[in-house]
């Protein structure tokens, strides 16, 4: 690890005072949780259920309006993250915003690890399996209830299918979740991007936005952004080990 670079983070973060950390599924796999895309990740384990089927579809609108029952199979045994604890980047994050420091989480992750983690300003961009609704009448139901229903089809009282508030493919992002997240990363003084490949579009456009002072991205290979010289900075590493050493 370069400890120059962790250095001048520390410095950048002492100094700082609207942080803003945007960050993707290698924020969540120090927890245990798979991505999508990498060689172990969800859309290359092999299952021979779902073998008909590819990993996108699966998880899009086409397939829980006209194979709900596949749908969900395939929901309960890949989605759950009910008992995964969140990891010491979740932790410090928390610690950040405790301190004052950190203006939001902009997350691209669906697992509820930040929320599970304490912090209280997150914006899921892509929904949040912590939360489910009617799709007839709306009435809302607890993280449990698609994961514990003994129907293959988890049903509201009225009838209506009780779906995840996930965006799933061919779905737009919540509304409410994007304008906050940009609306963040606009005021921020300090941008972290940790743990995201930046290839999930519309989500890694948003921190076009930043006009801050620092940029720093934190991510096991190298992202192809554009850094300003001596404003920005790029660690190669784990975003928890980085986020460890900076407390060390």
């Amino acid at each position: 690890m370069d400890m120059e670079k962790i250095s001048t983070l520390k410095s950048w973060i002492g100094e700082s005072e609207r942080i803003v950390f945007f960050g993707g599924a290698g924020v969540s796999t120090e927890s245990g949780v798979p991505d999508f895309r990498s060689k172990d990740g969800l859309y290359n384990q092999h299952d021979v259920r779902f073998d008909a089927y590819s990993p996108e579809y699966l998880l899009s609108h086409s397939c829980l309006r006209d194979h709900p029952e596949v749908f969900f199979e395939f929901y309960r045994q890949k989605m759950d993250a009910r008992h995964v604890e969140p990891n010491d980047a979740h932790k410090y994050l928390k610690k950040l915003e405790d301190e004052g420091k950190l203006l939001a989480v902009v997350t691209q992750n669906i697992d509820g690890l930040h929320e599970k983690a304490g912090s209280r300003n997150v914006y899921a961009i892509h929904g949040t399996t912590l939360r489910n609704y009617c799709m007839r009448c709306g009435k809302k139901y607890g993280p449990d209830y698609i994961y514990e229903s003994k129907e293959p089809v988890p049903r509201c009282t009225c009838g209506g299918i009780i779906r995840c508030d996930v965006t799933l493919y061919e779905e737009s992002l919540p509304e409410d979740a994007v304008e906050g997240a940009v609306s963040a990363i606009s005021r921020a003084d300090m941008l972290i991007i940790g743990g995201t490949s930046l290839t999930v579009y519309p989500a890694a456009s948003y921190i076009h936005y930043f006009r801050g002072k620092h940029l720093v991205v934190i991510n096991r290979e190298p992202l192809r952004i554009r850094l300003r010289t001596g404003q920005d900075l790029e660690i190669n590493d784990s975003i928890g080990s980085v986020f460890r050493a900076v407390q060390a």
